[in-house]
């Protein structure tokens, strides 16, 4: 059986992430308001960033980069938690769930 060069839930997340980015710009330009806010634009580039990163199998930091990618995520969602959070809250999920998904087989 081969394994798989790409992890699912690690891209699912990065494309969730950089949805949620389009989502976010296209609600803000609709506002006219405010320009939208730095960080926030930064922080869902760098989770889908991070989350893309730890999509590949093969990748080195793997498992540091889907960490990243959970934590800015999670983080993230949660202070949006009232208006665009909770998918960006399941996008910070899907990468926690990749990076235990990653942990080596323990030996018996």
């Amino acid at each position: 059986m081969r394994q798989a060069r790409w992890d699912p839930f690690a891209a699912a997340a990065s494309v969730l992430a950089l949805t949620m980015l389009v989502v976010y710009l296209w609600i803000i330009q609709q506002q006219q308001d405010e320009p939208p806010a730095t960080w926030a634009v930064a922080s869902l580039i760098v989770g889908a960033a991070a989350a893309g990163l730890g999509a590949v199998v093969a990748a080195p930091y793997r498992r540091a980069a889907l960490g990243l990618a959970a934590v800015v995520l999670v983080l993230l969602g949660l202070l949006a938690i009232l208006t665009i959070g909770v998918p960006i809250l399941v996008a910070g999920m899907l990468c926690i769930v990749a990076a235990w998904r990653s942990r080596p087989a323990p030996e018996v």
